[in-house]
C-alpha cells in the first residue's frame, strides 16, 4: 500500500504503517495536551498505540488461521480506521474463510478476558469511554476490545461479520451468490449509517462510506473471479503483434 512504510517482519509477514496514522496519533496527542498538559498527551497517545496493538493482534489471528489453509498474507498495514491483512486469496470452502474471519475477534475477546484476569474482575462501566483519562488504562482496553468484537461482527463487508454471513450462505448458495446477498446487505447498512450520520454525528457518515466501498469492491471482485474461472493466462494474452 503507497503511503506506508515498513516497521518490521512477523514470519513472513511485512507490519507497514501508514502515514497518516502517525499523523492522526499527533492528532490525538495535540488534542488531550489541549485538555490536561503533556501528561494527558502521553496517556493518550499510549492508549492509542496499545488500542493499535490489539488490532494487530487481531489482524495476525486472520493471519495464523489463514496459514492453516496455506494460504499467505504478504504484508498488515496498520491505518487510522484499523489495520488491513492483505491475503494471497480469500478461501472460497465455507468453513474456511468462516474459520479465518472469526480468528480476528477471537484474539479480541481473549484479549479482554486476559484483562479481566488481571484486573479481579469486569472493569466498571464508566472505563467504557475511551477519551475518558480519569479511568484505568486496563479497564479502557477491556471495554474497546470487547467493542471491537462486536463492531468486526457486523454483518457487512469489509468487517469480518460480512465474511461471516458470505460463509454461511456459501453452504447453500454457492460463493457468488452469497457474496451478492452479503454485499447487498453491507450497502443497506451503509444507507441506515448515513442516515444516522445526517443527524449529528458525522463519524457515522465515514463508517458509511468505508462500509459501502468496501461492500461494493468485494462483489465486483466475485463477479470478476466468477467471470474468470476456468479461464487460462493464454486466454488473456495478445498474441498478434503490428507495427
Amino acid at each position: 500500500m503507497s503511503w506506508s512504510i515498513p516497521i518490521g517482519t512477523v514470519k513472513g509477514t511485512e507490519i507497514r504503517l501508514h502515514l497518516t496514522f502517525l499523523l492522526f496519533l499527533l492528532w490525538i496527542g495535540a488534542a488531550h495536551y489541549a485538555q490536561g498538559g503533556w501528561d494527558a498527551a502521553v496517556q493518550g497517545v499510549l492508549f492509542m498505540a496499545l488500542l493499535f496493538l490489539c488490532v494487530l493482534l487481531h489482524e495476525f489471528g486472520h493471519v495464523a488461521a489463514a496459514r492453516r489453509y496455506g494460504v499467505q498474507t504478504p504484508d498488515i498495514t496498520l491505518l487510522p480506521i484499523g489495520g488491513v491483512a492483505r491475503l494471497e486469496r480469500i478461501p472460497e470452502e465455507p468453513r474456511q474463510e468462516l474459520v479465518v474471519a472469526l480468528a480476528g475477534p477471537a484474539v479480541n475477546l481473549v484479549i479482554a478476558l486476559l484483562l479481566a484476569l488481571t484486573l479481579g474482575g469486569i472493569p466498571a462501566p464508566e472505563a467504557a469511554t475511551p477519551q475518558d483519562a480519569g479511568a484505568g488504562l486496563l479497564g479502557r482496553l477491556f471495554w474497546v476490545n470487547l467493542f471491537l468484537v462486536g463492531f468486526n461482527l457486523i454483518p457487512a463487508f469489509p468487517m469480518d461479520g460480512g465474511r461471516v454471513l458470505r460463509a454461511l450462505l456459501a453452504w447453500r448458495l454457492g460463493f457468488a451468490r452469497a457474496t451478492g446477498i452479503a454485499a447487498q446487505v453491507g450497502q443497506f447498512l451503509a444507507i441506515g449509517l448515513g442516515l444516522l450520520g445526517l443527524f449529528g454525528n458525522p463519524l457515522l457518515l465515514f463508517i458509511a462510506l468505508f462500509v459501502w466501498m468496501g461492500a461494493q469492491g468485494e462483489a465486483h471482485a466475485a463477479q470478476l473471479r466468477e467471470v474468470s474461472r476456468g479461464l487460462r493466462v493464454a486466454d488473456a494474452m495478445v498474441t498478434r503483434f503490428e507495427s
